[in-house]
């Protein structure tokens, strides 16, 4: 039986302490992060870095999200990261992500918010189930492509932990969740239904759209 998403665990934060914050585009334009919300409702997501197996495969499943079913909601879905701008584009190459994506190189948002800095493991959480990997494969993985991108680094604070918030028009929030861990990410569904998305998808190898 699926998990009610009302019943996951939620913050309370306060999007005057970062509005002002600047966020930079892959050409390394900055924005202020209030842009994303201001006047439209925005499902944000904030990743731990772009090696991160996790997040690799979880942006790879938000690839997949119709570009249509968000334009009939009016939601905006955005990804956040915490590498250098230049990493933008081959992280959106590797995951076929098309959506909106920025970075916060000095993570004034991830902290300032106060994003966990090291994981939390519990014997109660649930698998992600965007995340395909085992931990072992998985860390293979991150360190394969850390050693073969142009520039040899990790893209991010390996510490840092990621988070969603489903954000405006001004500065609603009416959702927020922080990662206990790599594979705490809130499940793909949930945000979308959360946010008044009426289409969900279904996850499988051939992902395929359920009106709901």
């Amino acid at each position: 039986e699926a998990a009610d998403p009302s019943e996951t665990l939620t913050v309370d934060i306060n999007l005057k302490d970062v509005e002002d914050c600047l966020i930079y585009d892959r050409r390394g334009v900055p924005f202020p992060f209030k842009s994303l919300y201001q006047h439209s409702k925005s499902v944000i997501i904030f990743v731990r870095n772009f090696l991160c197996y996790s997040c690799k495969e979880y942006v790879d499943d938000l690839s997949k999200v119709p570009r249509g079913a968000l334009e009939e909601a009016g939601i905006r879905l955005v990804v956040i990261g915490q590498s250098t701008h230049q990493h933008i584009e081959p992280f959106c190459l590797l995951t076929g992500y098309s959506h909106e994506i920025y970075v916060d190189p000095k993570r004034s948002i991830y902290l300032k918010l106060g994003m966990k800095r090291e994981e939390t493991f519990t014997d109660s959480a649930l698998p992600s189930p965007h995340v395909k990997s085992g931990l072992f494969m998985g860390q293979i993985k991150s360190i394969w492509r850390a050693m073969t991108s142009p520039a040899f680094d990790f893209q991010g604070n390996l510490h840092q932990q990621g988070g969603a918030i489903i954000a405006g028009p001004d500065s609603q929030v009416h959702f927020c969740h922080f990662d206990m861990n790599r594979l705490d990410h809130m499940p793909i569904t949930w945000l979308l239904q959360l946010a008044g998305v009426q289409q969900s998808l279904d996850f499988s190898p051939k992902p395929k759209i359920i009106h709901v």
